[in-house]
């Protein structure tokens, strides 16, 4: 409780941090196109000839998004995953603006538009697409670069002559040629990189969807030089001297100035009152080449010094009595499961799409914190449906583009495939809450049937009161994989008796309770839940739809509400149709194994190993059946583990899902075997090459 009044005391030095980096740059002078319908030449118009070099303009963002806007101002385009194509909307925003749309090889993860280009990512296979008016108008590939499996986020160099593309799944970061159409050079990077931005001077830095820091890439002699940026997620919601785990770490943007970086992500295990699964955080890093900085280093309280010259525009907002302010110890944060934010320079703030909630922030850029010091806050979902608690427009935000003048903001809405406009113009209202949209275009329906499709929703929302206890499905289980973290599955005492929760970090559980908790590693879902059952560590849930009604009680805090059974199964059933016919399992190379992967297979089969007899390879390489295991000595930080019995897992996909066992003890697959002995199977005797070459072949599944 010190920590927090601790903590509370910081947002008193929050409008002093105005001198430190409240930053501006000259006005975009890209000329507007006046809007008009777009082109019948071609799938895909293209906003206007391509100019001669000497004519080209700046990109008007030079990182990706699933929403971009054209430099011309007459288009948005949209990566539409789901559908596998690329979108061009006509401007200004209207139920019926014309929407036209270009097949792709592929799902689209982002899209940058360039003058006289358009770049997309694509996830399977992974590809950086350049696509370019061709003689009838229409926009038309004109570059295609292979690249790692699952491209994801896309950054460009000023002159747009390279571009940065992140590899999800393959954990890779690759340098493209735009102008050769050839990669320079593919670095390997922590799990799961998605944002990804390029300063000035070449340094690139880029966020994680698992795990709290961010990695830094500098090129020494033409080649990538890659190290850790640590990152402490919510320093002010922190427990003290404690770095916590954090997730969602899917954007990242800069300052105009390039002297501050961004970071929004959920900070797992952040304290609050009642928050079992952490807060949402915006880290804010200070950026070399400004206040005689040559690293970047995190903002933090000790960099705030006296009085300022010039406040923040919404400094005397943040320290008004009745402002909206979330001050640590609140329930909950401005936004949840954050997916994009964009830097809006005229007023020094920043807009964060909260796909959880269905809303997009307006927040204080210059803030200690800047979730702690809110603007306002867009209501973007409409139309919840009264039996599931979804919305019907405007679901699940995962991309934000902005106007050339940052009076409008367009944001699309993944689970309902809608594209709004917002009125950014005019003060922050008295009431932060802004319900109005300016205009609404619905793009496309859903392909999935209705079940599965009401069941997309559900998974990415965290607001519904059966389903969610405050994080969504995907908050844990992002892109249906996992957050990488190790919960504590604690027991204690509540109004209707015990009650087993999981949370983020032991200072989450509550005094009364006196426990550390079981440690409990998120699984994976996308592709490992198409058998019948059981499912839990234990084998304890005979089907899906029950796990994931058991989930909605532990992933609460105090379990379920009472007397909703009826409504939980349902909601339970969608949720399982979704992930089982939408969820897209991560890339997996098809290619014969090498002569050491060969040798491992042959280890991970053989009777004196016996790998195989559990981790059967015709049923996933599970036998789906629970066994009483050796007992390991305590996880620190945990209790003691009082049940012995663990229902075998998949090992499908097991490469790029660290850390291992149920308590997440192994942080990769050779302390796995070396951890094992004869616990699971028998390799104790193996030797350290027949170790490798196990670790090989289970690295091929």
């Amino acid at each position: 409780m010190a920590l927090l009044r601790l903590q509370t005391l910081l947002l008193a030095v929050t409008p002093l941090l105005a001198a430190l980096g409240a930053c501006s740059s000259p006005k975009d002078t890209t000329d507007a196109a006046p809007p008009g319908p777009s082109s019948s030449a071609g799938p895909l118009a293209a906003s206007a000839a391509p100019p001669t070099p000497a004519e080209k303009r700046p990109p008007a963002s030079r990182q990706g998004s699933a929403l971009a806007r054209s430099l011309a101002g007459d288009a948005l385009f949209v990566a539409d995953e789901d559908h596998k194509v690329l979108r061009r909307i006509s401007l200004p925003l209207a139920s019926d603006s014309a929407i036209t749309a270009v097949p792709l090889p592929g799902a689209p993860a982002q899209v940058l538009a360039l003058d006289g280009a358009v770049l997309v990512t694509i996830r399977d296979p992974g590809l950086l697409l350049v696509l370019r008016p061709d003689a009838a108008g229409a926009f038309a590939e004109a570059l295609r670069v292979n690249l790692p499996a699952d491209a994801w986020g896309i950054a460009v160099t000023r002159d747009a002559r390279a571009a940065f593309v992140t590899s999800a799944w393959t954990h890779a970061v690759s340098k493209v040629d735009l102008e050769k159409g050839a990669v320079v050079w593919s670095a390997d990077v922590a799990r799961e990189p998605r944002g990804v931005v390029v300063l000035e001077g070449g340094e690139v830095l880029v966020s994680h969807l698992v795990g709290p820091d961010l990695t830094r890439i500098r090129e020494e002699n033409g080649a990538p030089v890659v190290s850790a940026l640590e990152v402490v997620p919510s320093p002010v919601r922190a427990p003290s001297g404690k770095k916590v785990h954090a997730s969602l770490g899917y954007s990242l943007v800069t300052s105009p100035g390039e002297d501050r970086l961004f970071a929004p992500r959920h900070a797992v295990g952040a304290l609050a009152r009642r928050s079992w699964y952490g807060q949402p955080t915006v880290d804010v890093v200070l950026l070399p080449g400004h206040g005689g900085r040559t690293a970047p280093e995190q903002l933090l309280a000790r960099h705030v010094g006296g009085l300022p010259s010039v406040k923040s525009g919404v400094a005397d907002l943040t320290m008004t009595a009745d402002t909206p302010v979330s001050v640590p110890g609140r329930d909950k944060g401005p936004f949840t499961q954050p997916r994009a934010v964009v830097y809006r320079k005229k007023t020094n703030t920043l807009l964060v799409a909260g796909e959880g909630d269905d809303v997009v922030a307006e927040l204080d850029a210059v803030a200690l914190d800047p979730t702690l010091a809110i603007v306002r806050i867009f209501k973007l979902g409409q139309k919840y449906d009264p039996g599931a608690g979804v919305a019907g427009e405007c679901g699940a935000p995962s991309g934000i583009a902005l106007s050339e003048d940052e009076d409008t903001a367009w944001v699309v809405c993944r689970s309902t495939y809608d594209v709004v406009a917002i009125d950014l113009r005019g003060d922050a209202p008295a009431d932060p809450v802004v319900q109005t949209r300016l205009a609404l275009a619905h793009f496309a329906d859903d392909t999935l049937p209705s079940d599965a499709a009401k069941g997309r929703r559900l998974f990415y929302n965290a607001t519904d009161p059966v389903l969610s206890g405050g994080l969504a499905c995907a908050g844990c289980h992002p892109d249906g994989r996992d957050d990488g973290h190790v919960w504590h599955e604690a027991v204690f005492d509540t109004v209707d008796g015990l009650g087993t929760n999981f949370v983020g970090a032991y200072e989450n559980i509550p005094d009364l309770a006196k426990t550390k908790g079981a440690p409990r590693r998120t699984p994976m879902i996308a592709g490992m839940v198409d058998a019948p059952g059981p499912y839990g560590w234990h084998g304890e849930s005979p089907d899906l739809a029950a796990r994931i009604v058991a989930g909605m009680s532990l992933h609460r805090w105090g379990g379920m509400p009472q007397n909703i059974g009826g409504a939980a199964l349902g909601r339970a059933s969608l949720v399982a149709a979704f992930v089982r016919e939408g969820l897209v399992p991560p890339p997996h190379e098809k290619r014969a194994l090498s002569d050491e992967e060969r040798r491992g297979q042959e280890i991970f089969n053989s009777e004196r190993a016996k790998c195989a007899r559990c981790h059967v390879a015709e049923s996933g390489y599970t036998d789906r059946t629970a066994y009483s295991m050796k007992k390991l000595d305590p996880v620190s930080g945990f209790d003691d583990e009082q049940k012995r019995e663990f229902k075998t897992p998949s090992l499908r996909f097991i490469a790029g899902r660290p850390p291992y066992f149920h308590d997440g003890r192994a942080s990769t697959l050779e302390k796995l075997i070396e951890l094992n002995g004869d616990r699971m199977g028998d390799t104790s005797h193996l030797s350290a090459e027949d170790k490798e070459a196990l670790v090989a072949f289970l690295r091929t599944l």
